[in-house]
């Protein structure tokens, strides 16, 4: 059974930083690329960021570049977002997912695992 779980949101001020983390367990994860999106309310679920299965290559959206950073660490079977300079505007329950395909993909319905989410809050 596969199992994605994000940790690491909450409530921070307008300029702070937060480090997401999503922990992986039922699938081989160096074989999958990484994703991070997030949903804010009343809006669809959005691409922030991927990894490549090898943490060698990584794209982010342009709300995303400059401020993010994914990561992971295949002997931990973790995949994280750093971010950094947040705005009210990023706030959104925030979603990993894993990709089984070759290539990059950006598409919510492109990714074949998801997590629960966690809950990011911007104050401004």
């Amino acid at each position: 059974q596969v199992q994605l779980v994000e940790s690491g949101g909450g409530l921070v001020q307008a300029g702070g930083s937060l480090r997401l983390s999503c922990a992986a367990s039922g699938l081989t994860f160096s074989l999958y690329n990484m994703g991070w999106f997030r949903q804010a309310p009343g809006k669809e679920r959005e691409f922030v960021a991927t990894i490549r299965w090898s943490g060698t290559t990584t794209y982010s959206a342009d709300s995303a570049k400059g401020r993010f950073i994914i990561s992971r660490d295949n002997g931990k079977n973790t995949v994280y977002l750093q971010m950094n300079s947040l705005k009210p505007e990023d706030t959104a329950v925030y979603y990993c997912a894993g990709d089984r395909a070759v290539g990059f993909r950006t598409a919510v319905n492109a990714y074949d695992y998801w997590g629960q989410g966690t809950q990011v809050t911007v104050s401004s």
